[in-house]
């Protein structure tokens, strides 16, 4: 069992820069993959970034690899979104997201919000223009 608590988000200007967090409880954390996703009101929930269990491997949506960067610190069960150059269309709720099954199940990674089982509340980003 996994639990994912989210935080950083905020109310920014565009053109600024965030850093979201993910706290993770629970042992087998940093044997999985994760993924941050984003939705908007109104909209789907949309894929953001992905990372392999050991941050070996990382994935992008094409739109955000620019300014956006994933990352984890196993050693304390967390990982990070980097977001730069805060436009008014990244305002969205924030989540972070692990599948139950660990690392050796998964040969790519996976980016679809049903690939994974553990969710946490979400933290909110306002992009102010």
């Amino acid at each position: 069992q996994v639990q994912l608590v989210e935080s950083g988000g905020g109310l920014v200007q565009a053109g600024s820069s965030l850093r979201l967090s993910c706290a993770a409880s629970g042992r087998t954390f940093s044997s999985k993959p994760m993924a941050w996703f984003r939705q908007a009101p109104g909209k789907e929930r949309e894929f953001v970034a992905a990372s392999s269990w050991d941050g070996g491997r990382t994935s992008y949506a094409d739109s955000l690899k620019s300014r956006f960067t994933i990352s984890r610190d196993n050693a304390k069960n967390a990982a990070y979104l980097e977001m730069n150059s805060l436009k008014p269309e990244d305002t969205a709720l924030y989540y972070c997201a692990a599948p139950n099954r660990g690392q050796f199940y998964w040969p790519y990674l996976p980016t679809r919000p049903l690939e994974y089982d553990y969710w946490g509340q979400g933290t909110q980003v306002t992009v102010s223009s």
